[in-house]
């Protein structure tokens, strides 16, 4: 639940009194331009970074209440581990230390497998791992904790068609017990997999109508919607123009009648 938030960043101010409730048992795509902020709300939400004003709460039994940042799971555009460990290690270790967190009790290899990590790859160093299996094992570690609040920065970017239907399948089986937020500039990707769909535009979070989310139309919507007014201008007025220009030529049946 985000509450009157204001983030200003080298001096541009990205977030301007936001207000915006995210549900359990729902996937949200939050979808932006570029430098809108994305990531920053990420970040503020993770308790990575201090908002200048407001309130980032979490609702429990519907009391609001503060958090800690271990019930925020935030998987990286770019993947955070441990290069000098092996993904086998790695898996162990977080399971240890989060051992009273984790309700699937599984081994280490059986993780691993459930996100098509191949035994042979299990053990070798994190550092030697492609991105997208590196960010497989991130995700991973995400999901075996299952925190209230899941933030997944542009997550099926590096995957393969199979890896990222594996992945897809994980998240929709994560929202039961989480909130999840996930950003990405695929629009596609957001129709198929997300419940809402939020912008993140002119330093506020809207939220679009759900059922229009799979309109034929919706793709121009949304671009409308994030585009500038100088940028709908212009648009504009190319399909004035085309549309004029296709008036005046007159057409080969045209020209031939009047012949």
């Amino acid at each position: 639940m985000i509450r009157d938030l204001t983030k200003s960043f080298d001096g541009k101010v990205l977030f301007d009194h936001v207000n915006y409730e995210f549900q359990q048992g729902k996937i949200y795509g939050l979808l932006g331009r570029n430098g809108a902020g994305k990531t920053t709300l990420f970040n503020c939400v993770a308790k990575n970074i201090q908002i200048d004003s407001g309130k980032i709460l979490l609702s429990t039994n519907s009391n609001e209440r503060d958090y800690d940042n271990t019930e925020i799971g935030f998987t990286y555009t770019q993947p955070q581990l441990p290069a000098f460990m092996t993904a086998f290690e790695f898996v162990r270790f977080f399971m240890d230390i989060n051992k009273h967190r984790i309700k699937d009790h599984k081994t280490p290899q059986e993780h691993l497998d459930q996100v098509g990590i191949a035994r042979e790859d299990q053990h070798r160093l994190l550092k030697d791992f492609s991105h997208g299996m590196q960010n497989k094992v991130q995700m991973l570690v995400s999901l075996m904790v299952l925190p209230p609040v899941m933030l997944l920065d542009e997550p099926l970017t590096s995957f393969d068609v199979v890896a990222a239907h594996e992945i897809k399948q994980l998240i929709r089986e994560a929202k039961k017990d989480s909130v999840v937020i996930f950003s990405t500039h695929i629009l596609q990707l957001a129709q198929d997999l997300c419940d809402e769909i939020v912008l993140l535009h002119n330093q506020k979070l809207t939220g679009i109508d759900p059922a229009r989310i799979h309109d034929k139309d919706f793709e121009d919507e949304v671009v409308q919607l994030l585009s500038t007014q100088e940028e709908q201008v212009i648009s504009q007025t190319i399909i004035s123009h085309g549309a004029l220009t296709e008036e005046s030529v007159p057409s080969q049946k045209h020209r031939e009648e009047a012949e």
